[in-house]
């Protein structure tokens, strides 16, 4: 009997592990996204689990973003039907999301996943690291005791995100987003960050002064970027680029390497692409460390 128990639980296991291999060739072929529901637990207890879940769609784990945040409190919701945008207010929180951008605001801080917001059937979905910072939630995959099928744990660790104004220094973020503006405007959100993650990486560099006012304006070998030659750099910043630089002082890089980029179709100087090692393009820039 014992024997015949464990045949019969091998062949469930197979059997649903077929049906969703199956499953998935089938939408893969078709050419749609690969999405599976996905078990999410928060402090070891299901949540979700009434009439939505989350969703693994082509590696990213989506949460429908007014279900979560009433699993966590009483929220406050608007929905802005010409800006396909979410605004939900909760205790402490202020979050507000946009079908296709990359990131959700909350408090008036941009926290960036690199995978769209996704609006599926009337509702809106946020990749989970996103929504889990705001509420200060580690975020886990696991796998079942079987190890047939993979769940996400998040984690109470940290107290909910603190507004803006109480995070980023002010002169920092001034003159970092009108660099980027300045260099970048019109160059894709990605493309905007990098930018700015240049800046950032060289006032950690032994080579370069350690604040990014005078990474900006310093002329030890030369001017180091147009914009301060041409003024540019006083205009008011492209709003994309405000957002690239507060993504950027929330932490997100592109690259840790990244000191240098260019324009070749526009630059006249081409000693950093001949004497610096090549890193990656992004729209019209080069990068080089």
């Amino acid at each position: 009997m014992k024997k015949q128990f464990h045949l019969k639980k091998l062949f469930s296991l197979l059997l649903a592990a077929f049906m969703m291999i199956s499953f998935s060739i089938g939408i893969a072929a078709s050419g749609e996204k690969i999405v599976t529901p996905i078990r999410t637990e928060l402090d070891g207890k299901a949540i979700m689990t009434d009439d939505t879940s989350a969703l693994l769609i082509s590696g990213v784990t989506y949460v429908p973003l007014r279900l979560f945040c009433l699993e966590l409190g009483t929220v406050e919701l608007n929905w802005f039907e010409s800006e396909r945008k979410a605004q939900i207010r909760t205790a402490g929180l202020d979050i507000s999301a946009s079908e296709g951008k990359q990131y959700i605001t909350v408090n008036e801080r941009p926290f960036y996943s690199g995978a769209e917001n996704l609006l599926r059937s009337g509702t809106l979905y946020v990749p989970v690291r996103s929504i889990a910072k705001a509420y200060g939630l580690g975020v886990k995959w696991c796998a079942t005791d079987d190890g047939s099928f993979g769940y996400v744990s998040l984690v109470s660790e940290k107290p909910r995100a603190e507004h803006a104004e109480d995070v980023y220094d002010h002169e920092v973020l001034y003159w970092l987003s009108r660099i980027i503006s300045a260099e970048s405007r019109g160059e894709s959100l990605l493309g905007q960050i990098a930018v700015g993650n240049v800046v950032l990486n060289r006032t950690r560099s032994e080579n370069f002064p350690s604040t990014v006012y005078d990474v900006i304006f310093d002329t030890k070998f030369g001017v180091q970027f147009t914009p301060i030659a041409n003024g540019t750099i006083y205009e008011e910043p492209a709003e994309s680029s405000i957002i690239a630089a507060k993504i950027c002082l929330e932490g997100y890089t592109v690259s840790e390497n990244i000191l240098y980029f260019m324009n070749k179709a526009l630059s006249t100087n081409m000693w950093v692409s001949n004497n610096r090692p090549y890193v990656m393009t992004l729209g019209n820039h080069t990068f080089y460390s």
